[in-house]
């Protein structure tokens, strides 16, 4: 029921009309309030920001995807996130062709499983590459012999296993790749109507262009969805900045391989000696033998050393640490 006006609102109405300081045909123009359908067979229950955090914690994903596929592929590989939305579970299985790539992931200590769906031309080109070819995939899909699917099998494990990372922020997980499946009517891991978050990763192996759905029911991520906002996810990744995180970073930089070269000394001599030169011939360098000699560590001189023997092979021993000041 609308308010009822008081006599003095009702003057200050009727003044504002004469003066024109209110415009009746105005008022009329307006547009009613709109109001969105709610479908009561499709909750709502992934909000923008649920989405957008999984956006973040995918293109870390994707980040790790880059670096360490290529390791089995020795081929330029690059992950992209595409997209992110919400759909039920029957809508993502009735896409789906036939033959699939569905990796069946139990996402322990989550309840329920997640499911990786890869693209039928990225697993045919992994395979090729894999095999010795040139990682191309075939013109007509066909179905995965068993060898072929162990090698899958494997690409995929490694894919799981480099989940546990980006989801350190929200909640420790200890992902195992449960089966794989060929068949999508085999991977009713839900029921039709739960809803799901699907989100899309563009793999570029090569000249090769796919795409690889990841799909997350809501009854495997309900008992961290409170986490699954940006606020939180970045409040507790700069928690993990601490001592032990330092020291971390500090072990991976010491295994680090950097190049070393020791200089005997140089030398000046003529193109016309050097074009000349044979073996046994003796070439008079700037240094004494028992001078030191100067140690790279990629462009910096960073230590003097004195030539020597270890067993059978060339070495120098180090006689002294040149610091930054000097």
């Amino acid at each position: 029921m609308s308010d009822v006006l008081s006599q003095s609102e009702i003057d200050n109405l009727l003044q504002a009309l004469v003066s024109g300081d209110l415009d009746v045909n105005k008022m009329q123009n307006e547009d009613e309030k709109q109001v969105r359908d709610y479908d009561f067979s499709r909750p709502t229950k992934f909000s923008k920001e649920h989405l957008r955090t999984l956006e973040i914690i995918f293109e870390h994903y994707g980040r790790l995807i880059s670096t360490n596929l290529p390791v089995f592929l020795r081929k330029n590989v690059q992950v992209m996130v595409s997209s992110s939305e919400t759909v039920t579970f029957s809508e993502f299985t009735n896409s789906l062709a036939n033959p699939v790539v569905l990796g069946i992931v139990n996402f322990a200590p989550l309840n329920g499983m997640i499911i990786m769906d890869l693209a039928i031309n990225l697993a045919y080109a992994m395979l090729d590459r894999m095999l010795g070819g040139y990682g191309e995939p075939l013109e007509k899909s066909r179905d995965f012999s068993e060898i072929e699917l162990v090698i899958i099998q494997k690409v995929l494990v490694m894919m799981v296993q480099l989940l546990r990372e980006p989801w350190r922020n929200v909640v420790e997980i200890n992902p195992v790749l449960n089966r794989v499946e060929t068949n999508p009517q085999f991977a009713q891991v839900i029921a039709p109507n739960d809803m799901i978050a699907i989100v899309t990763l563009n793999l570029k192996i090569g000249d090769v262009e796919g795409y690889m759905n990841v799909c997350l029911p809501f009854i495997t991520l309900e008992d961290v969805m409170d986490k699954l906002n940006t606020k939180y996810w970045f409040s507790t990744m700069q928690e993990n900045h601490d001592e032990n995180y330092e020291m971390y970073i500090e072990a991976m930089i010491k295994k680090t391989q950097v190049p070393i070269k020791a200089i005997l000394g140089t030398s000046q001599i003529t193109v016309a000696d050097f074009v000349t030169l044979q073996v046994g011939d003796c070439i008079r360098l700037d240094t004494k033998v028992d001078s030191d000699m100067d140690v790279y560590v990629g462009n910096l001189k960073k230590f003097t050393a004195l030539p020597g023997t270890s067993k059978d092979s060339y070495a120098v021993r180090v006689t002294s640490v040149l610091r930054e000041e000097e």
